[in-house]
């Protein structure tokens, strides 16, 4: 199951010790029919007990509003933008609406009803806008990332060097897909081939091609699909990747953002999880 890794359920330990101040010693998973996860510090038949890590240091936060689908307020009038994920716009004065928008903000209203959460950061804490990056936890130990994901409403946004729970956001994403939830029973998210890049091309996007070549810059290292199409990587980031080559006369599903220079085409990839082989 996508909640089943062991990490997972540490933070629900530890967001349970944290309300109940209560240091349970053993923390047990098991798995019914309908195959949901739940948790407990009691032994049952078939639960799997799970092994407890030291914790560190968390505070919950009070909720003031939910902005979008993929960032709320807090009390403290800090916005706090949901690690690894994008959900489409809802529209306002600087962005026109997306399929999905709308679905993205309610479900994260409803889930975030109880006005509380528990906030765990990665290695860059705050981005361009002031907002604060953080993996979000229910009281009960509901990881949202993970849950939004889960729920198709959202996509994969993993920018380096923040990459915890990078393999779960992912795992989660495949699911969806693979169940055509939400977003991805959408005509406007499939795949097109990427000669189609246009002007018209906004938001998220998903295109097919076949790169050609590879081009090293400075900054950043090319695939090149056409004399007026390719994809971006930063040399910061090749680490990540496998080597380029592996990517030559492949078919590659794109996933990402359009961006444009005259009539040149380019998209910047920052992650594995947004090239794919098919």
């Amino acid at each position: 199951m996508l909640f089943g890794k062991k990490h997972i359920f540490i933070h629900c330990l530890i967001i349970c010790l944290t309300i109940s101040t209560l240091y349970a010693s053993e923390v047990y998973r098991s798995v019914d029919t309908y195959g949901r996860v739940t948790y407990s510090d009691k032994p049952s038949i078939g639960a799997r007990q799970l092994e407890i890590l030291s914790s560190p240091s968390r505070q919950f936060h009070q909720i003031a509003r939910v902005y979008d689908g993929d960032t709320f307020v807090l009390e403290n009038g800090k916005h706090v933008r949901l690690l690894g994920l994008n959900t489409p716009e809802i529209g306002g004065y600087q962005n026109d609406e997306e399929p999905g928008g709308v679905a993205a903000k309610k479900w994260l209203q409803a889930e975030l009803r109880d006005d509380r959460v528990l906030l765990e950061f990665d290695q860059v804490r705050q981005d361009k806008y002031k907002r604060l990056l953080a993996h979000v936890f229910l009281p009960n130990g509901k990881h949202i990332n993970l849950a939004i994901l889960e729920n198709g409403l959202a996509t994969v946004s993993i920018i380096p060097p923040n990459g915890r729970y990078a393999d779960q956001l992912v795992q989660a994403q495949q699911y969806a897909e693979k169940q055509k939830l939400g977003i991805w029973s959408m005509q406007e998210y499939q795949a097109r081939p990427i000669a189609q890049i246009s002007d018209n091309n906004k938001g998220w996007q998903r295109f097919i091609g076949t790169p050609v070549s590879i081009k090293k810059g400075k900054k950043y290292t090319r695939l090149i699909f056409t004399d007026k199409i390719d994809i971006r990587i930063a040399n910061a980031n090749l680490n990540l990747f496998p080597a380029l080559t592996t990517y030559l006369g492949k078919t590659l599903e794109i996933r990402g953002w359009v961006a444009r220079n005259k009539d040149h085409r380019t998209m910047l990839i920052q992650h594995p999880s947004s090239l794919i082989i098919r």
